[in-house]
């Protein structure tokens, strides 16, 4: 078994992982957490009322006067994080090249092509009386080609995500081509280095400009833009991904490469965390997606991949064994904070096939229940990114902007998991008390004669 999940699964997701604007889109969304906790916590003090009622007179005459401050946090974060890919992406991108292609291009010149012409398609224009022009229409809060959203632009928010993706990967393109066939202006070496750098996108920059007016004057004509197009597609990702059937394929994914010693939150993380994103702040404005932030940390797998909190109490009080009292020991804490690097390493679950089983089991029965839980209102929608080493109750509250229920919720599917583990426990750990067993008395065997 575990040669072919390593013939037909890893090797294939390894290289897919390995790409180069997988790996830029992944360091990208990694180094936007901070900014979208921050931004969603601000959001959770506002909704708390709505969890709590009680609090609804003392948030009248203190929070609610100050809420357009304070929520300027959350508008500058999760309602503009396109803005901070495209930046992001770039970035991540261009030093990839820099260093692998060994191409002699700067990161932050990258970042300035890419960001200048993603600000190039966000206006929006129309033919008005033959002439093409920036579009108007104050009642739908769009003016000289500029939709305004909530405190932003309405092109800055995660729904522009994927539009990102693509116009870092063009930009940072022509900015190395542009490098590597010598189309630049240079300059003598007695010219400073900043003032070098500087002219040396000059080229690519016009280049740049060019392929963005071709962009948005193609689609023109055929009545749309690059943000509908891209919108079609990943729309339809977006979708699967949010269903049940896509859910358990993500859960699948994710523990079947673990089980031969793949990281699969990371690798699988990678291609769902975007689409995540984008719902996280769809549903803080009023929307109803189930995969939108993390709902994996506080609803499926409490204790880390596997939903092994269960198995970690079980490990420390209740083993007979010597080798798992001790993991469980070892385990106990980190596993509050979902790290179990001790129990897939340590037990092991790791190319373990007493482990397999339950290991893939649990998480998918715990994101089966927790869809439906979603479905028929026990979980509100996620409208808040909490750490991911928030123990499951308390990301829980917090994610949910407070629902009590939705805590109470992640408490049951950590005894369902431990449910599931509790006999392939008793199993392995019978095993090996008798292995020990045996191995204690022919010591005392081999003492005695």
């Amino acid at each position: 078994m575990f040669e072919f999940l390593e013939k037909y699964l890893m090797g294939p997701m390894t290289k897919l992982a390995q790409f180069r604007m997988v790996r830029a889109i992944t360091q990208a969304g990694m180094s936007t957490i901070g900014i979208t906790i921050i931004g969603s916590m601000f959001l959770v003090v506002n909704v708390l009322p709505q969890a709590f009622p009680v609090l609804a007179p003392i948030w009248a005459v203190s929070f609610d006067q100050i809420t357009n401050i304070y929520m300027l946090a959350n508008y500058a974060t999760i309602s503009s994080m396109a803005i901070y890919f495209i930046i992001a992406v770039a970035f991540e991108y261009a030093n990839i090249l820099a260093e692998e292609d060994e191409i002699a291009i700067k990161p932050l010149n990258a970042v300035q092509l890419a960001l200048f012409s993603f600000m190039m398609l966000v206006p929006q224009l129309g033919i008005v009386d033959g002439v093409i022009a920036l579009l108007n229409d104050p009642e739908a809060a769009l003016i000289n080609g500029l939709s305004v959203g909530t405190g932003t632009l309405a092109r800055f928010g995660s729904s522009a995500l994927f539009v990102t993706f693509i116009v870092a990967w063009y930009s940072v393109r022509l900015y190395a081509l542009c490098v590597q066939k010598h189309i630049v202006i240079k300059l003598p070496d007695v010219v400073p280095a900043g003032v070098a750098n500087s002219f040396t996108s000059l080229v690519p920059a016009f280049f740049v400009a060019i392929v963005t007016m071709l962009i948005q004057g193609i689609l023109l004509a055929f009545g749309t833009n690059i943000f509908d197009i891209m919108s079609i597609p990943f729309g339809f990702i977006t979708y699967i991904c949010d269903t049940l059937p896509g859910l358990i394929v993500i859960m699948l994914l994710i523990h079947l490469l673990w089980s031969v010693g793949i990281h699969g939150a990371s690798i699988i993380g990678s291609f769902y965390g975007s689409i995540a994103l984008a719902n996280l702040a769809e549903n803080a404005a009023g929307g109803h997606m189930f995969l939108a932030g993390d709902p994996f940390n506080p609803f499926v797998y409490a204790g880390g991949s596997g939903a092994t909190l269960g198995l970690a109490f079980m490990l420390c009080f209740m083993a007979k064994s010597e080798q798992l009292k001790a993991i469980g020991k070892a385990e106990i804490v980190p596993a509050l904070f979902n790290i179990n690097e001790p129990i897939l390493f340590g037990l092991p679950i790791v190319y373990n096939p007493n482990m397999i089983i339950p290991f893939v089991a649990a998480p998918t029965v715990c994101v089966i229940l927790a869809y439906f839980e979603f479905q028929v209102g026990l979980i509100p929608p996620i409208i808040a990114n909490a750490p991911w080493c928030t123990p499951g109750p308390l990301n829980a509250f917090l994610g949910t902007g407070g629902s009590i229920v939705a805590a109470g919720v992640s408490v049951v599917n950590i005894l369902v998991a431990a449910a599931i583990w509790f006999p392939f426990f008793k199993r392995y750990d019978n095993q090996l008390y008798g292995e020990e067993q045996a191995k204690l008395a022919a010591e005392l065997e081999a003492a005695e004669a």
